[in-house]
């Protein structure tokens, strides 16, 4: 079985952020940064080359698979930020109906400018994305 390619790295996360020229994002970045730091209590880590991801847990799949993620994370693209939540976005249904101007993935939620969103809403959602993550590794332990 393959490793996945998207592993935490010694990349530092403030060089990679100053590297990215465009100020909003990286003030943006700073928000991001601290309102995840303080759900997670964890120091940011990048991980592959671009993803700036918080905590990590260990995962299975019902086909067997396994891994390691982290809590929450995020990633300044060039069109919009690329966020992660664990467990994806069906545990934040209600949530999204109020946060404001996004577009999403199958599990990724894409925002354009901090400023187009509800941030007390967002916090919430990392937040619960935590405890999500919280419970994975519980239910893992049990497995």
């Amino acid at each position: 079985m393959s490793s996945p390619k998207t592993r935490p790295t010694e990349v530092d996360v403030q060089k990679f952020l100053d590297e990215l020229g465009r100020p909003e994002q990286q003030a943006d970045s700073t928000i991001l940064l601290r309102m995840m730091g303080e759900a997670t209590g964890d120091s940011p880590t990048m991980w592959g080359p671009t993803i700036i991801g918080f905590g990590q847990f260990h995962y299975r799949y019902a086909s067997g698979r396994t891994g390691e993620w982290f809590k929450v994370g995020f990633s300044p693209r060039k069109k919009a930020f690329s966020l992660y939540l664990a467990g994806g976005l069906d545990h934040h249904k209600e949530a999204l109906t109020k946060l404001g101007r996004h577009t999403r993935g199958k599990s990724c939620l894409y925002i354009k400018r901090l400023d187009d969103v509800n941030l007390e809403v967002l916090e919430k959602m990392i937040q619960k994305a935590c405890s999500v993550a919280t419970g994975l590794c519980a239910t893992e332990a049990a497995s």
